[in-house]
């Protein structure tokens, strides 16, 4: 994708000289005559560039995290009305019905595969020592590991119930003091031990600690479930028993595909998208300033040759597309700068507030190809509006006062 934008880039520059009827060479030779403003303009588009691209991966990390998580076979139950797991409300009744429904999948040993969870909130030190955050702590009953093939424990054990255990995330792990093995988490009147870490698979379950559900509601004081996970024998199963649960008015629940469920929790990237597009303009308007400033000191020194161009026999047109295309090359070398810094921040893991349940999210920066491609065609576009009006008064000088010029 970046290689195709950057030939189909090259492509333009190339049809836009060929209509000036000017070598292209004319126009680089100009860029590096005048190499001091025109590594200023570089670096000043490539910050910019920078900037953009950054914000943005930050929000695809988020939707990357969010859409990765689940399993396509498993269905998830809410209370009707909730948005949120951590929104809703199930009963040990409601758990107990579902779990005798004959569309419901069994493992090998004949168990269904449905676990009922409990989303609850504990305040954990950071580790650096700036303050506390709060983590998301996951109830799950003994299928709760076996519905979610993506988490993998990484070292220790898995939790016993009754123990006041918990395993925890490897990626939450680094961010927070007592989630070390052997570490303690307060939680309420009870002190939890972490017993082993976990990874996530880069999924939301990343951000989250686990231990039993019967146990979490007995600590926090919870008659009710927050939610419950299972999985159907097969697709036409799943369809039956979504559109039965959706329907019966005595549960008033209702039932999504996980993976639907958690691609839609990506109201935390919404945002920061909305921050880096307006971040994106305030600082595009600066650079397209900085780029116009360029352009207009390089008209002021080239009056004469811009005269010497007309007297050749080219026209205004000519001479206006010239000074684009210089504007275009000078921004697109900038986006280079600029895409080249975003992308040493690939892979980076950090931490945001997930404004549906109130707790710290983990997630990677994400600098895709995509991502990229846009950084460069944003600064190809801040360097032609930039060089606009300076083109047109270089077309517009009267050819006798050019060539006068000193």
């Amino acid at each position: 994708m970046l290689a195709g934008t950057v030939v189909a880039g090259g492509g333009l520059v190339w049809l836009l000289a060929t209509l000036a009827g000017l070598p292209i060479q004319y126009n680089v030779r100009n860029v590096l005559v005048r190499w001091r403003s025109s590594i200023t303009t570089i670096l000043g588009i490539g910050a910019v560039v920078a900037v953009f691209v950054v914000l943005q991966a930050v929000a695809q990390g988020i939707e990357a995290s969010s859409g990765n998580t689940g399993d396509k076979r498993n269905v998830l139950v809410v209370r009707r009305g909730s948005q949120a797991e951590s929104g809703s409300l199930v009963t040990r009744e409601h758990f107990k019905t579902l779990g005798y429904m004959e569309e419901i999948a069994r493992n090998d040993q004949g168990q269904p595969l449905i676990s009922a969870e409990v989303i609850m909130i504990v305040s954990v030190p950071r580790i650096d020592g700036t303050g506390e955050a709060n983590t998301l702590l996951r109830g799950v009953t003994p299928r709760g590991m076996e519905l979610r093939p993506q988490v993998t424990l990484q070292e220790g054990r898995w939790f016993e119930a009754g123990k006041r255990e918990i395993v925890v995330a490897r990626r939450l792990a680094r961010r927070f003091r007592g989630f070390e093995l052997g570490g303690t988490v307060k939680a309420g009147p009870t002190q939890l031990t972490v017993v082993g870490h976990f990874d996530g698979g880069g999924s939301a379950f990343d951000s989250e600690a686990w231990m039993d559900a019967d146990e979490s509601r007995a600590i926090f004081e919870r008659d009710q479930y927050s939610s419950i996970l299972l999985r159907p024998r097969d697709k036409a199963s799943m369809q039956v028993l979504t559109n039965r649960i959706d329907t019966d008015k005595r549960l008033a629940l209702r039932a999504e595909g996980e993976v639907a469920y958690y691609e839609k929790q990506t109201v935390t990237a919404k945002p920061i998208k909305i921050i880096a597009s307006l971040l994106g303009i305030a600082m595009s308007i600066g650079a397209v300033f900085a780029a116009m400033n360029t352009m207009y000191a390089s008209v002021a020194s080239r009056t004469r040759e811009v005269g010497t161009l007309r007297v050749l026999g080219y026209s205004r047109k000519a001479v206006v597309i010239c000074f684009l295309i210089e504007g275009a090359c000078l921004a697109a070398m900038g986006g280079i700068v600029g895409c080249a810094l975003a992308r040493t921040t690939d892979g980076f893991s950090t931490g945001t507030l997930d404004f549906q349940s109130f707790a710290e999210t983990v997630f990677q920066f994400r600098v895709t190809p995509m991502l990229m491609a846009k950084g460069l065609l944003f600064a190809v576009g801040i360097g032609v509006i930039g060089s606009l009006l300076p083109a047109l008064r270089a077309a517009r000088i009267p050819v006798i006062s050019a060539l006068k010029s000193v």
